[in-house]
């Protein structure tokens, strides 16, 4: 699978929100479904980011 893997400060800066939105996003299970590497980092797969805004947008209708 060749896919995208964001970075954190991509993701933020693609959504424009603040590390710690981000981070309570992720702490009360709101934010999108991330990968986290061997070393503690996190990555957001491009289709999962793609998927959590979908699902923000139907939501919201």
């Amino acid at each position: 699978m060749n896919e995208e893997l964001l970075t954190v400060p991509e993701v933020l800066a693609e959504l424009r929100v603040s590390r710690s939105t981000w981070f309570y996003w992720r702490q009360t299970g709101k934010g999108p479904r991330v990968i986290k590497l061997p070393n503690g980092q996190l990555r957001v797969r491009r289709s999962a980011l793609g998927r959590w805004l979908g699902q923000l947008e139907q939501d919201a209708a």
